[in-house]
């Protein structure tokens, strides 16, 4: 049995290669004497209110999240299976999602404890909603400590100290019993969210290896591999804990001697052989500081992508922060060897690493973007990752979670995602790309048989929920897919797409002059109230006011739609102002100024758009009440769910000034940088340097801009002039230049 855990050569190579690179890295830190970015992070921020965001330690993008389980799970504030207020934990779980609306994973939960003073609780629901016992133990913040990398928490009520690091695909926990004789808890029941295991195994091995596996359905049906080695031999199995024991095992050891027990985990969604695989890669022995060293030196190079000069240091901590939040997803999906779980139930194989947690609604709009500037790998194996998901399941993603189609959100966002890379000259078979949006785009369902057929969604012929969002953004995946086709020379595409990209105008009432759902005949739904903003109504997260807004497509349209720029200006004053209405807004349209929501992802290019009207001015001071208000220097964070990066994004993109509002292949707007000097490296060799001269609270408005020593015109600037390297400086001051 234990034959299926023997490493071949290639992976004794790849175990070596990865030791050699870990410590150089390690070397080059300490020796060169770089920043110690992650001194800079403070994970809690967002890990309270609605953040939602993930606590615990992992890598950057990492396949592992290996952090604290809190009972909690089935509520809203626990998507991510923690939430500061919680003050229960019932063990250590190895996936996570960061900033989601929906809770999912959670798996493979272990829990150590001592076996003679076992504390229960009844609140969790278990497997397929049935109840469940459940070990716990109070959690003291006091206790508690948290840094990229690295999780470490002290259980008085088990008499245990624990301490978790993380590889790519792999945990390394580190259990310090106080008592002669202790357990580790193995729970393959408990999950986050809705979701419960359907099938499940586990065995020993021999007496240092267990392993199993967990099938679960919910959000995601996913399954997940795991194999664990030990530092100790395992004893025998403990009778004194109050479990469901059809789905948990308690494995004892004796401490007497030797207080300490160690578990290597590795994860795998295709095998056991995988998972193994994966551990002796990532894991081969059980050096605890230096694995959690090799985590944050790979932290530290993520983070310094973009190297600040703050105001003080508080700027610095929420910048790098939100740094750290946009850097937890996507996440790892491919094993050592390449393979991976597609979308279509099989293993496949790929040269590229896969990703999931693809939350493409949410992040289309600045975190991909965002990649696009400092992170060519990724957004290389973002591309690979969308067209082996067309491959497999015929579509491109929506939001793709652990090789499984939640379908969640509307639109068609991984086109303009897809779009975007292609512009950008991240795709190397363009047409191929191409052909794949193309299907996606024409398919017989989200909307799209109706755009097909009348040239929109009407409310009375679809019975769709959220109508008006999702033509809205269908349309800006049509215009997106439009500039591709147009520049692989596809006339045919690109004018049928471009006229569908228009469908937006359809909803727009001149006579309230917000958009709004109709029937076929033209006659409006009614009721209808403007400042609605409930799930399942007429928009996604949202309300009239802020969709109508929805065209960063075409803007120029929208503008002349509106009654010109003096209308135009007069309409998103008013919108940042009217705070008519709140009591209709649901529990999670959030970060409000005005109609304005920071919290929802529809809104966040809307201060941008006074630049193209001539008020770069008015841009300025929204974007700095945003940065300024809006996010926090606490547990809250965030205004609003981070939604895997997205929040943070945002706020990474407007503190150094630029923001594209145009998802696919727009120019980088100008708002109001907030700090003195950025130094992003865009790879290739090159950096791209934005400095911020007489910067101050005080000094919000953009007197002059600069690029390469040249005087620049207009508010924007081109993707390929940040990817050339070079300088951007503005002159700032206190009053608006006239």
């Amino acid at each position: 049995m234990y034959d299926s855990f023997n490493i071949n050569r290639q992976f004794i190579f790849a175990m070596k290669k990865f030791l050699l690179v870990a410590v150089a890295a390690i070397s080059l830190l300490t020796s060169c004497g770089e920043k110690d970015y992650t001194a800079f992070v403070d994970p809690y921020i967002g890990s309270g209110g609605h953040g939602h965001v993930f606590l615990g330690a992992s890598t950057p993008f990492g396949m592992v999240q290996l952090g604290p389980h809190q009972i909690k799970t089935d509520d809203w504030d626990w998507c991510s299976g923690y939430n500061y207020s919680d003050t229960l934990v019932i063990g250590f779980s190895h996936t996570h999602l960061t900033g989601t609306g929906c809770g999912d994973l959670g798996d493979v939960l272990f829990m150590p404890f001592d076996p003679n003073r076992v504390k229960v609780d009844t609140r969790f629901r278990g497997a397929r909603g049935a109840e469940c016992q459940h070990l716990y133990a109070l959690l003291d913040h006091d206790l508690e400590s948290v840094k990229p990398g690295l999780y470490t928490v002290e259980l008085p009520d088990y008499g245990v100290k624990v301490r978790l690091t993380t590889t790519d695909r792999a945990g390394l926990h580190e259990y310090v019993f106080t008592s002669d004789e202790s357990a580790i808890l193995i729970d393959l029941c408990t999950g986050i969210g809705g979701e419960r295991p359907t099938e499940w195994d586990f065995e020993i091995v021999d007496p240092t290896h267990v392993r199993g596996f967990r099938r679960s359905e919910g959000w995601a049906h996913h399954i997940v591999y795991f194999v664990a080695e030990f530092s100790q031999p395992i004893k025998g199995k403990s009778d004194r804990h109050i479990v469901h024991d059809q789905y948990a095992t308690a494995l004892t050891f004796n401490t007497a001697k030797n207080k300490k027990v160690l578990a290597k985990v590795g994860i795998s969604a295709v095998s056991y052989e995988n998972a193994a695989a994966n551990l002796a890669a990532e894991l081969p022995d059980w050096n605890f500081n230096r694995v959690y060293a090799e985590a944050k030196a790979k932290w530290n190079e993520r983070l310094g992508a973009i190297d600040i000069k703050p105001m003080d240091e508080k700027q610095q901590r929420l910048f790098y922060t939100a740094m750290y939040h946009s850097m937890i997803a996507p996440s790892l999906f491919s094993d050592v060897n390449g393979e991976y779980r597609g979308a279509d139930g099989e293993n496949h194989q790929a040269d590229e690493n896969q990703y999931t947690m693809l939350s493409l609604w949410d992040t289309y709009r600045a975190a991909y973007p965002l990649f696009t500037l400092i992170n060519d790998e990724m957004s290389t194996s973002l591309v690979s990752t969308f067209m082996n998901i067309y491959n497999e399941q015929g579509t491109l993603p929506i939001w793709h979670l652990q090789g499984w189609e939640t379908n969640c959100m509307p639109g068609n966002p991984a086109v303009i995602c897809l779009a975007d890379l292609c512009l950008k000259g991240y795709v190397k078979d363009v047409p191929a790309a191409l052909e794949a949006m193309k299907k996606s785009s024409m398919r017989n369902d989200r909307g799209v048989q109706f755009i097909k057929e009348y040239g929109f969604i009407p409310h009375d012929k679809s019975n769709e929920k959220e109508e008006v969002s999702r033509c809205m953004e269908h349309a800006i995946a049509d215009a997106s897919l439009a500039k591709v086709a147009k520049m692989q020379g596809d006339v045919q595409a690109a004018e049928y797409f471009g006229n569908r990209s228009k469908s937006w105008e359809k909803y727009y009432d001149p006579a309230m002059r917000v958009v709004r759902a109709r029937n076929l005949d033209g006659t409006w739904k009614v009721p209808f109230d403007p400042y609605l903003a409930q799930h399942y109504a007429d928009f996604s997260e949202g309300n009239a006011f802020q969709y109508t807004w929805l065209v960063p497509h075409d803007v120029e349209t929208l503008i002349d739609t509106l009654g010109g720029p003096e209308a135009f200006t007069a309409k998103l004053d008013s919108f940042f102002v009217d705070e008519n209405g709140r009591e209709n807004f649901g529990v999670d349209v959030t970060g409000l100024i005005g109609q304005y929501a920071h919290g929802n992802e529809p809104s966040h290019h809307i201060v941008y758009l006074y630049n193209y009207v001539g008020h770069q001015e008015k841009c300025a001071e929204r974007v700095r009440q945003i940065l300024t208000e809006l996010y926090f220097d606490d547990h809250s964070g965030v205004c609003g769910n981070e939604d895997a990066g997205q929040m943070s994004a945002w706020y990474i993109l407007s503190a150094i000034g630029l923001y594209q509002v145009d998802p696919a292949g727009g120019e980088f707007q100008f708002g109001s940088p907030l700090v003195h000097e950025a130094v992003l490296n865009v790879g290739g060799g090159k950096t791209f340097t934005i400095v911020a001269h007489n910067n101050s609270m005080e000094n919000i408005y953009i007197q002059e801009a600069k690029l390469n020593g040249k005087v620049l015109s207009g508010t924007s600037i081109t993707y390929d002039d940040i990817k050339a390297g070079g300088v951007l400086e503005f002159t700032m001051g206190a009053n608006p230049v006239k």
